[in-house]
């Protein structure tokens, strides 16, 4: 008896060993590039490795195998180990590593109601949508959702009193909508497109509040694929709402486009060190 109560007990042991491991490899992923401002780079996250790391089974209602495949690898389900009231609503489980899953009924659902409420602001070279996005993953899907919409893209910077104050040369006459990717990140456009009363759409992560957010997609809003994924499929089913396409199929441009290039610092000394070994 005393012997199997041993191998218990080294059983815990090794598996408290192996939660350990798996938390040091999410801490990695906030590590920051050099010249990153704080303020901007806001717990960075690259679902990569998680993607590795996580076995979910989620079940998608109406959707194709395919669909939820390209959701699941992409993760875009993939929360944060915070969560906030206002997200409650969207979780559909919390995983052994403590890590929140994002109920992708829900993430499917409101990006058809958002890309419908997009498409009658659209307007080829106007300034009614502006996309705005501060994280670095994002700025890449945020360029290539305006190119082929004809949105304004603010990937940069945003400039206080962009959208109330009319004498200044940054001043956005004929904004109708703003949409951004982290409530907190983007808290600048967002507070100023409160005191505008301009709608806001943004993705909302398990962390976010939905403080002065007007219409929310529950996703991941800090992996790379994730966001590139969204800005596709957002493109996608704006296109189908106008009438430019007629069919999925027909989209023109590939999820690569829409996903950022970016490697993260810490990947490139990993890949310059095994370089070093061979």
């Amino acid at each position: 008896m005393a012997k199997k109560k041993n191998k218990g007990t080294k059983s815990e042991k090794e598996k408290e060993k192996k939660d350990d491991k798996i938390d040091l490899d999410f801490v990695d992923d906030f590590v920051e590039d050099d010249f990153i401002d704080l303020e901007e780079e806001l717990d960075l996250l690259d679902t990569e490795d998680l993607e590795k790391e996580l076995e979910v089974e989620e079940k998608l209602i109406d959707k194709d195998e395919a669909q939820k495949q390209l959701y699941l690898s992409c993760g875009i389900h993939i929360g944060t180990k915070l969560l906030s009231g206002d997200a409650r609503r969207f979780i559909y489980r919390q995983t052994n590593y403590g890590l929140y899953v994002i109920d992708l009924t829900q993430t499917d659902k409101r990006l058809k109601i958002v890309a419908k409420f997009l498409s009658k602001y659209v307007e080829e070279g106007s300034d009614r949508i502006i996309v705005s996005s501060v994280r670095r993953y994002g700025k890449e899907p945020v360029k290539k959702f305006c190119e082929v919409l004809g949105c304004r893209a603010i990937v940069n910077r945003f400039i206080p009193g962009s959208l109330t104050n009319p004498i200044i040369d940054t001043y956005v006459k004929d904004a109708s909508v703003v949409v951004i990717i982290d409530p907190h990140a983007d808290k600048v456009i967002l507070r100023e497109a409160q005191l505008a009363r301009i709608p806001v759409v943004s993705l909302f992560d398990t962390d976010d509040t939905l403080v002065g957010i007007d219409l929310a997609v529950p996703a991941n809003n800090r992996g790379k694929k994730a966001l590139g994924l969204v800005f596709w499929i957002l493109a996608r089913q704006i296109m189908l709402e106008l009438g430019k396409i007629s069919s999925e199929d027909e989209f023109p441009y590939t999820l690569e486009e829409f996903t950022s290039k970016i490697v993260p610092v810490y990947r490139q000394e990993q890949s310059s060190q095994q370089r070093q070994r061979r």
